[in-house]
């Protein structure tokens, strides 16, 4: 048997442990963990002290993380909220932020600056719904009309911009027609297999046997979620799409499936978020920051220009259609609305990286972006905190007790 290092591993399960135990210890440091996991896997790499190199243990780990992480964006994804006014409202936005990002996009490919106008676009078009949603949680307005405007604008930001990236960028597709009969046939997949698990899971005999074993040491339904995961994973490369595109629709699939009136499960998504925060998805954000080719971005010329160039966009792309929802919430909501939208980084991490490979994205540029999107997790987020807790309080709140004792938790 060959003999592997896990020198590597051991490194990065240190930093994965130590970085949320320190933002614990220190709460008024208001940055997510997964910005300091990024600039930890930098100081660890080549670009400073050069402890690690990614070698097969971390890749298997990072592809396990990133998987997670899509995984568990797809259980977000609540179709009963994507409805009626909400589902049109989040859609024309949606197209708008594309129109806007395609603009930005084809201006710096003028200016010189970048190579792949149509990949920018589709990053620049995305949204953290996973850091989104716990930012409304934490302000009490995950339910009212402007948070479930939000969620229903970033949701469909994450499908659409996964999509795209699948359509346009699979690495082993000949044309958009062939990838998009590939993509059409690998969704018609996923649902009858989610029709096929909800069939079974209606035998009594059967769920019998899932409630039970659900909370032993068996823990049959976080098992089956894994196999689902890796099997839709396994079945996009098959048919020469993007993993995430399978990791992302395992999650809805399970969201569509997860609907058990008697609440038997009721602690299912918690040990998902268990197994993919507490174990993999540490390793993709370090071991990116490892990747990152911070050289290139301070080797001169534009690329470190292009940080703010970037965080201006995502701002511009995602806040601009924050105004549709004046009429609704006013001007002062519509503001933290555009700047929750504006949230983007594991969609910039795991895009960036599948353009470097296809080698239509300089590592300047990926490094960039991925820059511009830890400005923007680490300041958008924060300043709209300040802006829904500045908001009149509610009627049934006529003090604003309720807003004002709540600390945000982004995560």
């Amino acid at each position: 048997m060959p003999e592997i290092s896990l020198t590597g591993l051991v490194i990065v399960a240190a930093i994965a442990f130590v970085v949320p135990l320190c933002l614990g210890l220190l709460p008024a440091l208001r940055v997510p963990s997964v910005v300091i996991e990024i600039v930890a896997g930098i100081l660890i790499g080549p670009a400073v002290l050069s402890l690690v190199e990614v070698d097969l243990p971390l890749q298997v780990m990072s592809l396990l993380g990133l998987a997670f992480l899509l995984l568990l964006a797809g259980l977000e994804i609540d179709l009963d909220r994507l409805r009626g006014a909400r589902l049109r409202s989040a859609a024309t936005g949606f197209v708008v932020s594309l129109a806007v990002a395609l603009g930005i996009g084809l201006g710096l490919y003028a200016a010189g600056l970048i190579e792949a106008p149509l990949l920018v676009a589709i990053i620049l078009s995305s949204t953290s719904l996973g850091i989104v949603t716990p930012v409304l949680a934490d302000t009490g307005d995950a339910d009212t009309t402007l948070g479930q405007l939000i969620i229903a604008g970033s949701s469909i930001a994450d499908f659409g911009a996964i999509i795209l990236l699948s359509l346009f960028f699979s690495g082993d597709s000949s044309s958009v027609g062939s990838t998009l009969l590939l993509i059409g046939a690998f969704v018609v997949l996923a649902i009858a297999t989610g029709v096929a698990l909800a069939e079974a899971e209606h035998s009594s005999r059967l769920s019998s046997a899932l409630v039970r074993l659900q909370d032993t040491s068996a823990q049959i339904r976080v098992r089956g979620a894994f196999l689902l995961l890796i099997g839709l994973v396994v079945v996009a490369q098959l048919l020469g799409l993007e993993v995430i595109l399978g990791a992302f629709f395992a999650g809805a699939v399970l969201r569509l499936l997860d609907r058990d009136e008697m609440m038997t499960h009721t602690g299912f998504h918690t040990k998902l978020q268990a197994v993919g925060f507490g174990v993999f998805i540490p390793f993709f954000f370090v071991t990116s920051g490892i990747q990152l080719d911070v050289g290139a971005l301070l080797a001169g010329g534009s690329a470190l220009t292009l940080v703010p160039v970037f965080l201006l966009a995502l701002l511009l792309t995602r806040g601009l259609p924050a105004a549709l929802y004046r009429p609704m919430v006013g001007d002062r909501s519509s503001l933290a609305a555009a700047l929750l939208q504006a949230t983007s980084l594991p969609f910039i991490v795991a895009a960036t990286g599948i353009g470097m490979d296809l080698g239509i994205l300089s590592p300047a540029v990926g490094a960039a972006m991925v820059v511009a999107g830890l400005l923007s997790v680490v300041l958008f987020p924060l300043t709209a905190l300040t802006i829904l807790r500045g908001k009149p309080a509610a009627p049934d709140d006529p003090d604003g007790l309720e807003h004002a004792s709540r600390e945000p938790e982004v995560t």
